[in-house]
């Protein structure tokens, strides 16, 4: 009887309409659970029902029985609408509850800290001097500054030597902030709790290079530059080009790019593996050599672009690039800005293979010139892409001209390239050092506030065009460049903090273009990395939730919060 059931249920599951089948298919499920439990209990012998108690038989529907029951339908009812609406359950990874304030140690505690650090490594490994403290504290390249400053500068030499200092730290509960070029500009390396600033200097090697495998091994304070000048016969290079004072642990810690990004991509593309320490001393490789594997969680992107604040990294084995048979640079001015950034798009959009692309406004065309860093070159002080290209001679020259023809469609004027390997090194220079020369222009008093965002590419030329605008409008030495092939892009504004109110304008502007990239479902940070500077920001972006996400990552890794505290997220308990 039951499984005939069962057999016209599934018919009328199969037959229904397509648009029906769901339904029925549900009805199926149900009629064959009644089928089971038919099938099951018609060979047994039900028990028939107890008979009722005079309590039950003199039952009736009261008032007080009519609230109960409607009170438990509805506390029962929320319970479901909880589990379905996502709205309404409680938001387990944000709730602040399971994130207590952290305890760090005393004035005392640091002292044996750092006679222990002493004693591990050498004497000469630890110094407290004025100078040394306020470098490691304070950056002139930052757009924010705080006060606290680093109680003790520490020199490990090795991994061994790192992790001997997070064992001391985690005993007495002292923050550690990883230290390599220190040119970060959102305060990455700032002490806001003291603590100890472990400075890598002394970790500069170059462990191993594996040219046949194409990649390298290295500390964390080898400089992206000296690696290419260094490997340079093996004719091979590093691709990730950002400023020309970093080095590889910093440009780990933000997921730096540069200019290179648009063909080779961001840090995380290119490392392999990672040596890091942990809060406590233990030390972990994420991977091994080979460039793929499936292997396990990829731990390799927890710790790149973390800023230190789940590890120290102290050996990182690289990727490398064949260096291209051809390269060529060359520079096209438009009339607007906003004609600049809809070529990049073009360009993009029609699929160009461009080793770097970039953008500068007529104001840093300005401090080329100025600053002679080209000369007796002079350039044209209008809107201006900045093209590389790179691969063979054919396909360079094929490049070419597809981007000359898009370049034109949006007003673009006539390409000048540069003639010789000597005058596309000065070129591309003049471009990779601009923030510098722009602040080699302050006067006393005058600061400069640099930050960056990254918009999908429908939505450059709006943001740019408007950003533009506002930060003309301060009346401020103010610039916009940036990595455009990859929707990412810089404001860059000279300010005199001793002005009333002239620093917040800035910051009001700064803002201002942070959330419009938002709106226009962009980021916060293409590569500076959030540091302190936009933590609020972050924020915005993701959510509480996620936020709540990388916290409980942290609190796994680093329980007492001693990881270069208070960046990327607030310290919990923290005003």
């Amino acid at each position: 009887m039951s499984s005939r059931k069962c057999v016209a249920c599934f018919r009328l599951a199969t037959s229904a309409p397509k648009a029906q089948r769901g339904v029925a298919a549900r009805a199926l499920r149900t009629q064959q659970q009644q089928c089971r439990w038919n099938s099951t209990s018609s060979s047994k012998q039900v028990p028939p029902p107890p008979p009722r108690s005079d309590a039950s038989k003199s039952w009736e529907w009261t008032t007080a029985s009519v609230l109960l029951l409607a009170v438990g339908t509805g506390i029962s009812a929320y319970a479901v609408a909880k589990l379905q609406d996502p709205s309404l359950r409680v938001v387990e990874y944000a709730r602040t509850d399971k994130f207590h304030k952290p305890k760090y140690g005393s004035v005392k505690d640091m002292e044996a800290a750092i006679a222990e650090v002493k004693a591990a490594l050498s004497e000469d490994a630890v110094s407290i001097d004025d100078e040394d403290l306020r470098a490691h504290g304070f950056s002139e390249w930052s757009s924010i500054n705080i006060d606290t400053l680093p109680v003790a500068v520490l020199y490990p030499t090795s991994t061994a030597e790192v992790s001997a200092i997070a064992k001391i730290c985690h005993k007495y509960r002292v923050p550690m902030i990883p230290y390599s070029g220190g040119s970060s500009l959102e305060a990455n390396f700032s002490a806001p709790y003291g603590g100890f600033s472990v400075d890598f200097a002394f970790m500069d090697k170059i462990i191993q290079l594996n040219k046949d495998d194409m990649d390298v091994v290295v500390q964390p304070s080898v400089s992206w530059m000296t690696l290419n000048e260094t490997i340079a016969d093996s004719r091979l290079f590093f691709p990730i080009d950002p400023g020309p004072s970093a080095k590889i642990g910093g440009m780990v810690g933000t997921n730096c790019s540069g200019t290179n990004a648009v063909r080779y991509g961001t840090m995380k593309d290119w490392v392999i593996n990672l040596t890091v320490v942990l809060a406590d001393g233990t030390i972990v490789k994420t991977k091994r050599r080979p460039r793929k594997t499936s292997a396990g969680y990829n731990l390799n992107s927890l710790f790149v672009g973390s800023e230190g604040t789940l590890g120290m990294v102290t050996e990182i084995t690289l990727k490398l690039a064949v260096v291209p048979q051809e390269y060529s640079v060359a520079v096209v001015t438009f009339p607007s800005i906003r004609a600049a950034a809809s070529a990049a798009a073009g360009v993009m959009r029609a699929g160009v293979p461009v080793a770097a692309m970039e953008l500068m406004d007529e104001v840093q065309m300005r401090v080329v010139n100025i600053n002679g860093a080209t000369k007796p070159k002079v350039w044209k002080e209008l809107p201006t892409l900045f093209f590389k290209f790179s691969g063979t001679k054919a396909t360079v020259k094929d490049n070419i001209v597809m981007v000359k023809g898009i370049a034109k469609q949006h007003g673009g004027g006539n390409f000048e390239f540069a003639a010789t390997p000597q005058e596309q090194k000065l070129l591309w220079s003049a471009r990779k050092e601009s923030l510098w020369s722009m602040m080699a222009m302050r006067k006393e008093g005058s600061e400069v506030w640099s930050t960056d965002v990254a918009v999908p590419f429908s939505r450059l030329a709006d943001i740019i065009e408007i950003s533009k605008k506002e930060m003309d409008d301060l009346g401020l030495f103010a610039s916009i460049l940036g990595h455009i092939g990859d929707g990412n892009f810089h404001e860059s504004i000279m300010y005199d903090s001793r002005v009333p109110g002239e620093k917040e304008k800035v910051e009001r502007c700064v803002k201002n273009m942070v959330i419009r990239a938002l709106e226009m479902e962009g980021t916060c940070t293409g590569e500076h990395g959030v540091g302190m500077g936009k933590k609020d920001a972050l924020r915005m972006e993701v959510g509480e939730e996620t936020i709540g996400v990388m916290k409980s990552i942290k609190l796994s890794l680093d329980p007492y919060w001693i990881m270069n505290p208070g960046k990327i997220m607030d310290v919990p308990g923290s005003p």
